[in-house]
This record gives C-alpha cells, structure tokens and sequence, in this order.
C-alpha cells in the first residue's frame, strides 16, 4: 500500500510538471526562436547532420536539455553559450514553440 501511494503521488507530480512546462508561450518562443534556426532550420528542421530537428519535440525533453546545456550539466560547445543567457521563461517559450509544431 504505501509502494501505490508513493507511486501515485511521482506520478502527480510529473503530471504537475508536465503542466508547467506547457504554459510557456509559443508566440514569444518563435520570436526567441531565430537565433536557434542558424543550426536547426528556419522551421526546427535542420539540415546539418549534427544539429537535431526541433520541429514536434517534446516540450519536457526540450526543457529538460536546455537547462542542462545552462547549468553545464550537458556539455557542448556549441550550445552553452547559447543556453547561458536563457531565462526558465525563454526556456518553457522555446519548448512550447517548437513542440507546437507539427
């Protein structure tokens, strides 16, 4: 019994934080968006082999990595210096932009 509680109660709070993650604004983040479409395309699809398409991902996985590429718990020297200055607003406006996407 205790095991289900504490399973039902991860549970809420992923869907908590899943909730979050989507109230950022599509709007701002396409404005935020244009400095990201050097590498990976003008419509989140790149079209360098190295550079992941952003166009439909995830809205958790996108913040999930650009707070690690910010704090340097995710390593790349291309993306550090551009997730640096991001705000957990420009963060979550990116993430719902490009998961808006279709």
């Amino acid at each position: 019994m205790k095991k289900q509680i504490m399973a039902l109660v991860a549970a809420s709070a992923l869907i908590v934080s899943a909730n979050a993650v989507a109230a950022g604004d599509a709007a701002a983040g396409k404005a935020k968006a244009a400095a990201c479409g050097a590498c990976h395309g003008a419509t989140g699809t790149s079209m360098a082999p190295n550079f992941p398409n952003l166009k439909g991902q995830k809205d958790a996985y996108m913040v999930k990595q650009l707070k690690a590429f910010r704090s340097g718990d995710r390593k790349d020297p291309m993306m550090a210096p551009m997730a640096k200055p991001l705000t957990d607003a420009d963060i979550d406006n990116l993430a719902a932009y490009y998961s808006s996407m279709k």
